[in-house]
């Protein structure tokens, strides 16, 4: 498999992504993308997790934004180190690129630091600052949240997508607490029937992020939810 240009709704700011993992991730969340493809959950992403061999001979070249294991969570609790490791040790091999890992398991990230790449940033998905049973097996948000408070020095960023109903003012002080380097809000795209906020939400919480200063990069999708 060649690197993959980004399109569609993935982030404006990348430039590629690629995979090396393969299965299904470990946290089953509801609204997984990767279940809306045309014919379905593709084949590389059933069964158990499993590296893609192939995957390791990508040539990544320079000068990219390359966002890895974009169909998977390298991080979750699951994932076995030496994959990880192996991961890591690819991105490592191209150190002209910037690398963006991003999982709702960001304590996992700690003891990975010392490897990484010498450009990357590191983000992690929080939907919400409730607890939604049934939408996903990762660890609760309050629980990711006091996780990336952890992370001091590194680039960061933080993405609320899709955004769930949330506390303006609770979230919001996440968010400050974090001090991310910028934030992506995003709706659901796939009409998964989650529980969604208000409009005088979204626009409160857009509201005191402008306040504290922090950077926010709308997804095309949230217009749905915008007056």
């Amino acid at each position: 498999m060649s690197l993959v240009k980004s399109k569609g709704n993935m982030y404006s700011w990348i430039t590629h992504q690629h995979c090396h993992l393969g299965g299904e991730c470990p946290h089953g969340c509801v609204y997984c993308y990767v279940n809306s493809f045309p014919f379905g959950r593709p084949e590389k992403y059933k069964g158990p997790l499993r590296l893609i061999d192939k995957e390791f001979s990508v040539n990544y070249g320079e000068g990219k934004t390359i966002f890895v294991e974009n169909c998977n969570d390298l991080f979750a609790e699951k994932v076995p180190e030496e994959f990880i490791m192996r991961v890591i040790g690819h991105c490592r091999h191209w150190p002209a690129n910037t690398y963006v890992f991003q999982t709702k398991n960001p304590a996992n990230y700690l003891q990975w630091l010392s490897l990484m790449p010498p450009n990357y940033i590191l983000g992690c998905t929080i939907e919400t600052n409730r607890n939604i049973p049934k939408i996903s097996k990762a660890p609760k948000t309050v629980e990711r949240a006091r996780a990336m408070n952890c992370l001091t020095g590194q680039r960061r960023f933080i993405t609320i997508e899709p955004v769930l109903d949330f506390d303006v003012d609770i979230l919001a002080d996440w968010i400050r607490r974090i001090n991310p380097e910028f934030l992506n809000l995003g709706a659901d795209s796939k009409n998964n029937n989650l529980p969604e906020p208000t409009i005088e939400k979204i626009v409160g919480l857009t509201e005191k992020l402008k306040e504290y200063g922090i950077e926010l990069r709308e997804k095309h999708n949230l217009s749905r939810l915008r007056p």
